[in-house]
């Protein structure tokens, strides 16, 4: 028999999505182990700097609530990788929706896989500016 816990909140899918998801830095550790990191070292040199205890943290919520995965691959010390669960991969779809929305609503938003490698090895803020002043609005 399966016993279906209270919510904390309310049975509302948005506000317990957002329990597990919704503060600032778990969609984009599930973006960056969508876009194929796998590592402490490969996570906390994201685009936007996680700090690394915010991010030991939230590892573990994520892994918490069956959205990653982790799997030793060294033993002294002990460090691991992180996969994204069936569960966390479908987060996938509720990134490209932010995307979307983020690409049509905000102008000037970049796409990680697409723009941010270009801003990230410019030189300067210049460059970055001239980057997006290209980019159609």
């Amino acid at each position: 028999m399966t016993t279906v816990k209270p919510f904390s909140r309310s049975a509302c899918a948005i506000a317990n999505s957002l329990d597990i998801v919704g503060d600032k830095w778990s969609l984009l550790v599930v973006r960056d182990l969508l876009h194929g990191k796998r590592t402490y070292g490969e996570l906390v040199n994201s685009p936007e700097h996680i700090p690394t205890n915010i991010l030991a943290d939230r590892l573990k919520r994520l892994e918490a609530a069956g959205i990653i995965g982790s799997t030793p691959y060294q033993q002294h010390p002990v460090r691991y990788a992180y996969t994204l669960t069936p569960k966390g991969s479908a987060l996938g779809d509720v990134l490209l929706a932010l995307v979307r929305w983020g690409k049509q609503h905000i102008p000037g938003t970049l796409t990680l896989n697409q723009d941010l490698a270009h801003t990230s090895s410019a030189a300067s803020p210049a460059s970055s500016r001239r980057v997006r002043a290209r980019r159609p609005v």
